[in-house]
């Protein structure tokens, strides 16, 4: 990792930087995908799926045999895993649910507001290395608690045309059925225009590779939403004197494993620490299946020395990473600080991994910066809020005069008519 001690706010602007793959005519490429999948369908997605992952389909669509067979074979410690996981998940984005009260502006005039779940929703769950059954649960338990009517599920499969046995138990477990063997740039098209097969949907979810997150990109400009900016995962942890290294060590492997564009950041108050973490690291590294990948990660990440604790999270705040680890003593003193992450974990038993799994909160977070303006997954991310109105005739009278003065100081005279042909005849009853 590189070390950089006490470095100075203006040596911050480039410290805050990700490191950044270089994706020559990536544009170019995947709006040749879309146009392609949107012009011809199904043969386009058969075509792309044989050309990037060496798979001959002829149906996407995950049979209910398929589904049965990977049912019987994931192991109950699995089941019994998923099944906690979710109830945590479940009770926590439950808590979220607020009904809104009616507001009287001003007397006979009444406004209030409504949740409505997005009719038909795209979920998108990577295959590859880690095939993140995890992301599931915390995409469609707040989708089903938003009231979506129609949940549909992309997720790729191996060269064998089989989708990993425990995404599809996971898939069973929550109630979708709606499953297609897709995966890449042609599943986010699939779902933004629709095909023979695959029904079209009004926002996408889920994370992905450079590939999936640049067809999110491109399809949010057609007006198709996605959940939020996406990037490589990312962890910042702030580590005092008595942080134990090899909890530090730890929480920094479980994101550099992810991928060779995650970046992973340590900042503390004591030299020594980092001396601590360095050999914590090269310990637990050699017993790593994934080690190499995570060698390459640790190259492109941060250790850093800084004097406070406030000056720590100062940093961060600039940095604004997915996940901020707080692994200093009374951490619970120091939230009122913190202004821009994705989910901050508390102490030094708050391990990242129990929000990517179990603790409860939502894993599908803001990275690359976007944590200073944008938000985690919620059940929000599932409704659109429906505003409404209701106005008697008396409370017509008590703010007519008002909107006919600003309609008529806009030069929209048609909208203050609508004001004064009612008020008129009211007041000639």
């Amino acid at each position: 990792m590189i070390t950089i001690y006490k470095p100075t706010k203006e040596e911050w602007i480039g410290l805050i930087k990700r490191p950044i793959i270089t994706t020559e005519s990536l544009n170019e490429s995947i709006s040749t995908v879309l146009k392609q999948v949107k012009d011809k369908g199904d043969v386009a997605v058969e075509n792309y799926t044989s050309l990037f992952d060496g798979v001959q389909l002829k149906n996407f669509r995950v049979s209910k045999q398929e589904i049965e067979e990977a049912t019987t074979s994931v192991s109950q410690e699995i089941k019994e895993a998923i099944k906690i996981a979710a109830s945590n998940i479940k009770k926590f984005h439950q808590s979220q649910i607020i009904q809104e009260e009616k507001v009287e502006t001003t007397e006979g005039v009444n406004c209030w507001r409504k949740s409505v779940g997005i009719e038909k929703v795209g979920l998108y769950i990577p295959g590859g290395t880690a095939p993140l059954f995890s992301t599931l649960l915390m995409l469609t338990i707040p989708a089903q608690l938003a009231g979506c009517k129609e949940l549909i599920l992309c997720t790729p499969c191996n060269k064998q045309g089989k989708v990993n046995e425990v995404v599809l138990y996971a898939a069973q477990y929550l109630g979708i059925d709606t499953i297609f063997k897709i995966g890449g740039a042609q599943a986010i098209a699939a779902m933004a225009y629709g095909t023979e097969t695959v029904p079209q949907v009004y926002k996408i979810f889920g994370p992905g590779n450079q590939y999936v997150t640049k067809a999110k990109e491109l399809v949010q400009a057609e007006g198709v939403a996605i959940d939020m900016p996406a990037g490589p995962s990312e962890v910042l942890v702030i580590a005092d004197e008595v942080a134990d290294a090899d909890y530090i060590a730890a929480d920094l492997l479980s994101q550099a494993e992810h991928g060779t564009d995650s970046q992973v950041v340590l900042v503390t108050t004591t030299r020594q620490k980092i001396s601590e973490v360095t050999e914590a690291l090269e310990k637990q590294l050699e017993e790593l299946p994934r080690k190499d990948l995570a060698i390459q990660t640790l190259k492109n990440s941060l250790m850093i020395e800084l004097s406070t604790i406030e000056e720590c999270i100062a940093f961060s705040n600039a940095y604004a990473p997915e996940h901020l680890i707080l692994n200093i003593e009374n951490a619970e003193k120091y939230i009122d600080l913190v202004i821009n992450a994705g989910s901050v974990f508390l102490g030094a038993y708050s391990c990242e991994s129990a929000g990517d799994y179990a603790s409860g909160t939502n894993h599908t977070l803001p990275t690359n910066g976007y944590a200073k303006s944008y938000s985690g997954v919620s059940v929000d991310s599932f409704v659109k809020k429906i505003t409404f109105q209701k106005l008697t005739k008396q409370g017509l009278k008590n703010i007519g005069k008002t909107i006919e003065v600003m309609a008529e100081a806009e030069e929209l005279i048609a909208h203050k008519n609508a004001v004064s042909i009612r008020l008129k005849k009211l007041s000639n009853e």
